[in-house]
């Protein structure tokens, strides 16, 4: 597939599909529906639209990820990342603070800051500085 540039951000054309491993060296903005059945490195900032899917391990600086994706695989992010409202990872380790936002299913989830967590997740150990838990979401 080809990824588009922009400075140093790159850009996957909406609903794309990687059939192996994808290394982006920069940040990646990655629209809905996009689907990588490898593993995915990016240098930067990873921000993964709603609905996609990383069939590996994901690496990057900082991540949002979008509502509804599945990471079958690791999520290790070097400083902070946000998992929006119904995302599903297998594990999470992050060495800044993580979000969980309402929905979202975890197993795992490690920092070396503070976890949040907005409403009702579903999750395996919790594991940082901090834990706070926030409302409902709402």
């Amino acid at each position: 597939m080809k990824i588009y540039r922009q400075g140093d951000s790159f850009i996957a054309p909406r609903g794309s599909y990687f059939d192996g491993n994808v290394k982006v060296p920069g940040n990646f903005i990655v629209p809905p529906e996009t689907h990588i059945w490898g593993r995915l490195d990016v240098n930067g900032t990873l921000e993964l639209g709603p609905m996609s899917t990383v069939g590996g391990d994901v690496t990057c600086e900082r991540a949002v990820i979008g509502n509804k994706v599945r990471i079958k695989g690791t999520l290790d992010v070097i400083e902070d990342v946000v998992l929006c409202d119904d995302a599903k990872v297998a594990t999470v380790r992050a060495g800044g603070d993580i979000t969980l936002r309402p929905g979202v299913k975890v197993g795992e989830v490690s920092s070396d800051e503070t976890i949040y967590v907005v409403g009702k997740i579903q999750s395996g150990r919790l594991t940082g500085r901090n834990v706070k838990v926030l409302g409902n979401g709402h």
